[in-house]
């Protein structure tokens, strides 16, 4: 029981890239540069979003959601991650892991889901034009957005207490970025195979379940387009979805590879750089995605610059 307990009391050691301190100091750099453009990027979109009347619509709503979980998601992982890489000792403290640990994951449960209604938004739009406005009517909207926050929040509360059970026996070296569940399975002292396999179902539910209904989606968006006579109407079309399903194939396909695979079988490094992609990269894609392929959100930016422009000058 006192080795079990060894890891509450002493914390972790977060070693990261402690093993290659060019590339660590590098990476701090990235990092830090990232985590500004993607709360300066997420908060110009829910902004944008709220200031400007022309996109007071569901699919700026959810986006406005996915921003949101983005900058939670991010500022959950990085500020701990850029102290940790900046000090010599790479101590974390067990009840900050842990936070971490049940934060991390619920948001990004959260945004899996959000991605797959943001799915549906589309599908109604394109398939269903005249009755969109009945369809996704604001009190679906909010209850959609609601169930994709509570939905994280559960299956955090639910992995997560199961992973801090564990016994890690004085094992306090966590070779990885931040605390995530996959590699705190790694350092328990037992047969892990429950937590696995539990891990795995959850995995299912929040990541291949998604995917699925956003691939049913987009194969009935395709099948409405290619009956669009217009090629402008076609262009038009996959031009509302197409922001979406690029944010999709790249926030998917990373966590997917790194949560759909047994949690002692990626290589040493593998798992930090994917992780590192999906947490620190992909949320600052969001915006920039969104903002350069999309034609409201450029002029609705550009109409409140000016204004301000404007305002200020007049002052």
């Amino acid at each position: 029981m006192e080795e079990s307990n060894n890891s509450s009391e002493m914390g972790f050691l977060l070693l990261g890239f402690a093993d290659d301190p060019q590339l660590e100091r590098i990476l701090f750099v990235i990092i830090l540069l990232f985590y500004i453009l993607n709360i300066l990027g997420n908060t110009a979109i829910i902004l944008v979003s709220y200031l400007a009347p022309i996109l007071h619509t569901p699919m700026y709503f959810f986006l406005s959601n996915l921003s949101c979980v983005d900058i939670c998601f991010t500022t959950s992982i990085a500020p701990q991650l850029l102290v940790t890489m900046s000090k010599k000792e790479k101590n974390m403290s067990y009840g900050g892991c842990v936070a971490q640990l049940y934060v991390a994951m619920g948001l990004g449960s959260s945004e899996c889901i959000l991605l797959a209604v943001m799915a549906y938004d589309r599908y109604a739009a394109v398939c269903q034009p005249l009755q969109y406005t009945t369809i996704m009517h604001p009190q679906l909207c909010a209850s959609l957005a609601i169930i994709a926050w509570l939905s994280g929040l559960i299956t955090s509360l639910i992995q997560c207490s199961l992973t801090v059970q564990l016994p890690l026996c004085g094992h306090h070296k966590l070779d990885h970025i931040f605390c995530e569940v996959p590699v705190l399975i790694k350092l328990a002292c037992v047969d892990t195979t429950i937590n696995e396999i539990e891990l795995f179902v959850a995995s299912v539910i929040f990541l291949i379940v998604p995917v699925s209904l956003i691939l049913v989606s987009y194969g009935f968006i395709t099948k409405t387009v290619l009956r669009i006579k217009s090629a402008t109407g076609r262009r038009k079309a996959f031009g509302t979805c197409s922001s979406h399903l690029i944010v999709v194939i790249i926030f998917y396909g990373t966590i997917i590879f790194m949560y759909l695979q047994p949690a002692k079988s990626s290589s040493k490094n593998q798992g930090k750089f994917v992780s590192l992609f999906y947490t620190i990269v992909t949320p600052v894609l969001n915006p920039i995605i969104y903002t350069l392929r999309n034609k409201d959100v450029k002029g609705a930016l550009r109409t409140l610059v000016m204004r301000n422009v404007l305002v200020s000058k007049n002052t």
